[in-house]
């Protein structure tokens, strides 16, 4: 096994485990732009170190690559792992810095109000 196959596997257990992390309400606007397809605004619903649920009320395909861009943010990759009557569950390719899971956290709550910090 190569470095590189190790640090992969380290990461796909990683995003395993991320699926039980804590997982935060919020209500944040977004864009979502899935492969090949055209950007449309939703809601993230949830948002963990590992992933988020948002409304797409078009139906995405367990696998698939989509971008999600939040407020203030660059394009974050991710893999759609499940659809469901309007909401998209997806794993980003990379784990959020804690960081900035705690600034999103500052800025948004569950009822979607917008704080200053």
């Amino acid at each position: 096994m190569s470095a590189t196959d190790w640090n992969t596997d380290i990461y796909a257990q990683a995003t395993l485990e991320d699926r039980s992390a804590n997982r935060r309400r919020i209500n944040m606007p977004a864009t979502l732009r899935p492969a090949g397809g055209k950007s449309f605004q939703t809601v993230v619903l949830d948002i963990s170190l590992g992933g988020f649920c948002a409304n797409a009320l078009q139906p995405l395909h367990h696998g698939n690559r989509c971008w999600l861009t939040l407020p203030g943010m660059e394009s974050l990759q991710s893999e759609v792992v499940w659809w469901d009557s309007g909401r998209v569950g997806c794993a980003f390719d990379t784990l959020l810095s804690p960081i900035v899971y705690d600034n999103i956290l500052a800025h948004y709550r569950g009822d979607g109000v917008f704080r200053r910090v």
